[in-house]
């Protein structure tokens, strides 16, 4: 496998893997936290109105390690998506950096191994914690996640000083560019994507300018009515974590809408710049490409209602992002059944 194809494989991969993993921690871990989040709070509450500092103490110390299981599990889904965006960026280089195929090959399998092994450090971190670490303030699984972002950007670094090479020395017989594909699917998939991020800013705009001041000002009261309730030990505080809870997953919700609409957007366009390495029918090419658009918009949409219509809205926000996951296992399927043809040209040099 060329430096290219390796990249173009472990980009794919790493997302669908990543979406697959932000999938199943939206089902069983999210909601589960943000109600055991709630409830600590509600804890931590009626501890202060009772002039209980130590069940405070307690149940902030609870708070901390929900956060952090879910803080952890979030970097990990985003730091893998964001690898793989990376990889596919980095197939597009290849041909631009001037070292020897051998070398870039091997630059390629260790970024893919360090976008893998960086995720699995991250999650593993509120688990493994301290345990059997020498060190008094970093774990082995932070140790891991620390390495393997090192390996990213050593690999980063190198990559760039040959890209800066090519071009200061004019090299220019490296590897063929990849063809100019004018296909329908790459025609849909960059037009899209296109359509997809303008959507996104759009959509984050109208956010700004609308919701954000007002939910920040809805914090900023609801915190202070807990604190006065607390000071002056009067009830109303369920009622209060109520609405501050309410108030988190209408601004979580929204925020997500604004990011994934982005975040598929730029998989589209960078998987129309891909498809001559997916070696699929040209049928079932266009239908993966609708598979895969469809699911872009169907998520994105069904994830601010979830506040209005429950968990029907999670389900189908939940189908469209198995919709993206399922068309990119395909079109990895594809990048397997690859021939070699374009990277033939480059098999002689080492």
């Amino acid at each position: 496998m060329s430096a290219r194809r390796v990249l173009i494989f472990g980009g794919i991969a790493l997302i669908a893997g990543g979406m697959l993993f932000g999938d199943i921690f939206a089902v069983f871990v999210l909601h589960q936290n943000s109600g055991q989040t709630g409830e600590a709070l509600l804890a931590a509450s009626r501890a202060a109105i009772m002039g209980n500092s130590l069940a405070v103490k307690d149940s902030f110390l609870h708070i901390g390690g929900l956060l952090e299981d879910h803080g952890t599990k979030v970097d990990a889904h985003v730091h893998m998506i964001g690898a793989g965006y990376l990889a596919l960026v980095l197939s597009l280089l290849q041909p631009y950096l001037a070292l020897p195929q051998t070398k870039k090959r091997l630059l390629a399998w260790w970024f893919v191994a360090g976008g893998l092994l960086l995720p699995i450090g991250i999650f593993l971190i509120h688990y493994v914690g301290l345990a059997y670490s020498p060190s008094s303030v970093i774990g082995w699984a932070s140790v891991l996640a620390d390495s393997a972002g090192a390996i990213l950007i050593a690999v980063l670094v190198v990559e760039a000083w040959a890209f800066w090479k090519h071009f200061r020395s004019g090299n220019t017989v490296i590897e063929p560019a990849l063809p100019r594909d004018r296909s329908w699917e790459s025609r849909i998939l960059l037009s899209g994507g296109t359509l997809l991020v303008l959507l996104g800013f759009l959509y984050g705009a109208w956010y700004a300018a609308i919701d954000l001041y007002e939910h920040e000002a809805r914090e900023t009261r609801i915190l202070k009515s807990m604190l006065e309730n607390a000071s002056s030990r009067q009830s109303g505080e369920a009622r209060a974590v109520a609405d501050y809870g309410s108030l988190a997953g209408e601004k979580a919700v929204k925020i997500a809408a604004h990011s994934h609409i982005i975040e598929f957007g730029l998989l589209a366009i960078l998987l129309s710049f891909i498809q001559p390495y997916v070696q699929l029918g040209e049928i079932w090419k266009r239908r993966w490409v609708v598979v895969l658009l469809a699911g872009s918009v169907i998520l994105p949409i069904f994830v601010p209602l979830e506040l209005r219509m429950g968990l029907l809205a999670g389900g189908i926000a939940d189908t469209g992002g198995l919709m993206v996951i399922v068309a990119l296992v395909a079109m990895l399927g594809g990048v397997l059944r690859y021939s070699g043809s374009l990277d033939a040209a480059t098999g002689g040099q080492k």
